[in-house]
């Protein structure tokens, strides 16, 4: 049986794809996870909705500063520079383009980059948060993910079934299993692990895999 990666990795490889200098912002949860493992030499500026520009790593525990919390409501630091605004002005950043990277989750994520990642039906509980506002806003969007469900149902799909948090807007995402961007409606294999065939992983995704070349071997460290 294949080992997966764990949260952890699949949020270092995202992080190796973060330009220095890039405005960035994780969504809720798991993706929260990616600010800890920032290439040595570079330094995202990290932005959060309730307001918040700049801020530094989660402080030790029993150290924080519950004034001070992204939109997760987890405890940040503050760095040189860190700015303090609005809610309002924190959403204006967003819609008006200015952040490089939004990093999310997904409970779907189509071959045409299409993102359900808001609400699991009729019978869940809806969290919208600034998900909508973000994968319009942002000037790409990456997917963290495991690569199925909890019941091992693919996550990538021909069509999300799930309602829509946003159309067409995905361009890379970061499985367990593989790294596999999304160009011209099409899931293009870039990385996957080693251990794991094509046809195994094929089993696994919920629409046809493309290769550009042969893909790399997706290696991570034990985080």
């Amino acid at each position: 049986m294949i080992q997966k990666l764990t949260n952890a990795q699949i949020a270092w490889r995202a992080a190796q794809d973060i330009e220095d200098g890039a405005y960035v912002n994780l969504g809720i949860g798991f993706p929260e996870m990616v600010a800890r493992f920032q290439p040595e030499g570079r330094q995202a500026i990290f932005h959060t909705e309730n307001g918040i520009l700049g801020f530094g790593e989660a402080p030790p525990p029993g150290q924080e500063d519950w004034d001070l919390i992204n939109a997760g409501k987890k405890a940040v630091t503050i760095r040189p520079g860190t700015a303090f605004f609005h809610h309002a002005d924190s959403f204006a950043m967003v819609r008006g383009g200015h952040l490089d990277v939004a990093i999310l989750g997904a409970y779907q994520v189509a071959q045409t980059g299409d993102l359900a990642n808001w609400s699991t039906g009729p019978k869940g509980v809806p969290a919208v948060g600034g998900a909508m506002d973000l994968v319009h806003g942002a000037k790409r969007v990456a997917v963290i993910t495991d690569h199925v469900t909890k019941d091992g149902k693919p996550k990538l799909v021909d069509r999300c079934t799930l309602p829509l948090t946003g159309v067409g807007c995905v361009t890379r995402v970061y499985t367990s299993l593989a790294v596999i961007d999304i160009e011209d409606g099409r899931f293009v294999l870039r990385e996957k692990l080693a251990g794991l065939s094509l046809d195994e992983l094929q089993e696994l995704t919920g629409a046809p895999l493309h290769l550009d070349g042969a893909p790399a071997d997706l290696t991570v460290p034990e985080v």
